[in-house]
């Protein structure tokens, strides 16, 4: 199995989620299947279909997590010292050449990418057309209104 690289923050994130739902969601499920078994006939008791359809995707989110928690290579952003290279983990200032517009972003692994907190994915358009370059360097990314040119400002790894 291929290993799936993700920030230690979003490692965390993950590890909490799967806490949660063996602790507290998995427990209610059972219980909630448990009353609605005593209520009688299970042929036509929504309760019963609802909290089993519940169970089914709190065991398959559980297995899910295992699985990426398992094939996990964690990386701390802070522990990188790439030489000033964007590389997975790093953050990155912007400034796009046509409108000027300053962004940041942090380049990120697939289940912690959340473009309104900045942090994209790192096989994100942008996040490939930044991977390598230094500060100073222009990436090109393809955008759906085209073609768009951005100056790297400032690579920090935080």
């Amino acid at each position: 199995m291929a290993t799936i690289p993700i920030t230690k923050r979003g490692a965390e994130k993950l590890k909490a989620e799967l806490h949660r739902l063996k602790t507290v969601d998995r427990p209610n499920v059972i219980t909630a299947i448990a009353e609605a078994r005593a209520q009688g006939d299970l042929s036509e008791n929504a309760e019963y279909d609802a909290a089993k359809d519940r169970q089914g995707f709190i065991e398959g989110r559980i297995r899910e997590l295992e699985g990426k928690l398992a094939a996990a290579q964690v990386i701390d952003p802070a522990g990188v010292d790439a030489g000033g290279r964007v590389v997975f983990g790093a953050t990155v200032e912007l400034e796009e050449e046509d409108s000027g517009e300053k962004v940041r972003y942090q380049i990120v692994g697939e289940d912690e990418a959340d473009l309104k907190q900045g942090l994209i994915n790192i096989s994100s358009p942008i996040a490939r057309a930044l991977i390598g370059k230094e500060e100073g360097d222009t990436a090109e990314v393809q955008a759906p209104g085209g073609v768009k040119r951005y100056e790297i400002v400032a690579v920090h790894y935080v």
